[in-house]
């Protein structure tokens, strides 16, 4: 996660007063997705399912770009797809704007990734 984090002009060190790491977009006001959803807290509120089920955690945001820390990723084909279909609703320029441009092919990178990192265009 640092290497990845490292190379990323602009990221400060911040700290927010939110009991769970998916609510701190929320709480500070994001706005990075604005381009696709103007209200974090229906981001945040994904984040908090993918922090129950997944053990997710916020590490890093930038101006359109979040960083997550994943400590139980997908481990088959059949979840990763489910997996990356929330991913898609989520933040459909992860697979609209990239080089894998299907969900099935963006599936099989989640498998056993603990890191998952988004931007909205």
């Amino acid at each position: 996660m640092t290497e990845l984090l490292a190379g990323k002009a602009g990221l400060r060190l911040g700290l927010v007063a939110a009991t769970r790491s998916s609510d701190a977009i929320a709480v500070v006001g994001w706005q990075g997705a604005v381009n696709y959803i103007g209200d974090a807290a229906h981001l945040s509120a994904v984040l908090s399912s993918w922090e129950d089920r997944f053990g997710v955690r916020l590490v890093g945001v930038g101006f359109a770009e979040l960083y997550l820390s994943v400590a139980a990723p997908p481990t088959s084909d059949a979840e990763a797809i489910r997996v990356a279909a929330e991913h898609f609703a989520f933040c459909p320029d992860n697979i609209w704007q990239s080089s894998t441009t299907n969900l099935v092919d963006y599936a099989k990178r989640l498998i056993d990734a603990t890191i998952w990192s988004f931007w909205w265009d």
